[in-house]
């Protein structure tokens, strides 16, 4: 900083407290996606299961007793469409967009993001990497953008989830009474 005085320059610096906040809210969004897969994959092998035991089960028993046929095909629909969900909360989201060495030079791209970069040609990317890590402000702006994104993809996943385990569980209650009556 002295020397920047002296050159009558002004460099914007970022504190490590930044860096931390970045790292930190990086390894926080990782977690939460990995307890969204682990859930996800709960609720698939779960129905999953579920129905193989009511198909091997139940539907052998439909000629004996006509009056399961309702609550059991309730019951499979449920479970069906709560795998549905699961599996769309686990799918990864690309972009797919090619970019411009101009879209790049005036950091509109996520470099960061692995659904923006995929497609890229390795020296394409190198390229793209090397003009980001030029300037400081384009850097920490992507790394913004990053954690927005990763927001974003986070806010999808639990929102298809939520909608698993309501189908889930309303599907229970559901066909639990269908049982009853």
């Amino acid at each position: 900083k002295l020397l920047e005085k002296k050159e009558g320059k002004k460099k914007k610096g970022y504190s490590r407290g930044v860096e931390s906040m970045f790292r930190l809210t990086a390894r926080n969004q990782i977690n939460l996606s990995s307890i969204a897969d682990n859930k996800s994959n709960i609720l698939i092998s779960v129905n999953a299961i579920m129905m193989s035991i009511t198909m091997t089960v139940l539907v052998t028993k439909f000629e004996e007793t006509p009056n399961i046929i309702l609550p059991t095909l309730v019951f499979l629909l449920f479970c069906l469409v709560t795998i549905v969900f699961a599996i769309l909360s686990t799918q990864p989201q690309t972009s797919g967009e090619k970019f411009t060495k101009e879209d790049i030079k005036s950091n509109k791209v996520n470099l960061l993001f692995f659904g923006n970069f995929y497609n890229m040609k390795l020296d394409e990317y190198e390229w793209a990497v090397g003009e980001l890590m030029r300037n400081d402000e384009n850097l920490y702006d992507t790394m913004i953008k990053d954690q927005y994104s990763l927001g974003k993809v986070l806010a999808r996943k639990y929102k298809l989830l939520r909608i698993a385990y309501s189908v889930f569980m309303f599907g229970i209650i559901i066909s639990v009474l269908a049982f009853v009556f």
